[in-house]
């Protein structure tokens, strides 16, 4: 088999495992990053999230929350350490993908359908939590960008069985073809 679309899938699957790690990773220290962003914004008193405007007013104001929440209510804080948890897993089940692509379609398929199904969350559930627009709009795209690779990854699987089959058509990428393990 022709190693080129075998790296490309692995470099493209594999970015798409390091996403969800990271997402999981930032998940737990939410209130430290949150703070974070905040001065780096040059917001210093989150309290005063009402004599802000636009972004500066949302992420006050989320700060705001959240400390009061973790002040009173810590507690909460372990839905996130789920949702954190959550991501490492789902980045799990796509190593096996990363080394056997060929029997691993229906993993990407999977995939594919929770990336579609961001969009639609982030829009209706971010207007019933009164979340603003430009934000779930944002948190769609979590849904577009993942959509990508692996959708591209398909794509490579596709042209990768037709290397290995030369009955299902069109094969002009398989030149230089040279055998890799593992497929």
């Amino acid at each position: 088999m022709n190693n080129l679309p075998l790296r490309r899938y692995r470099l493209s699957l594999g970015c798409f495992i390091v996403g969800l790690i990271l997402s999981g990773l930032t998940a737990f220290p939410l209130l430290s990053e949150l703070r974070l962003l905040a001065t780096s914004l040059g917001i210093s008193n989150a309290a005063d999230y009402q004599h802000l405007t636009g972004l500066h007013h949302w992420i006050a104001f989320v700060l705001f929350g959240l400390e009061q929440t973790n002040a009173r209510f810590p507690f909460l804080a372990y839905g996130t350490d789920w949702l954190a948890f959550g991501h490492l897993c789902i980045a799990v089940f796509f190593i096996r993908p990363l080394f056997k692509p060929l029997e691993s379609d229906w993993v990407l398929q999977c995939g594919l359908v929770c990336c579609a199904a961001v969009i639609p969350l982030a829009l209706v559930a971010g207007q019933v939590r009164g979340i603003p627009v430009y934000w779930r709009f944002s948190d769609a795209l979590f849904g577009i960008i993942g959509a990508v690779p692996l959708w591209y990854c398909l794509t490579l699987t596709r042209q990768m069985r037709k290397c290995e089959n030369p009955g299902l058509g069109d094969r002009r990428f398989c030149r230089a073809q040279s055998p890799s393990p593992g497929v």
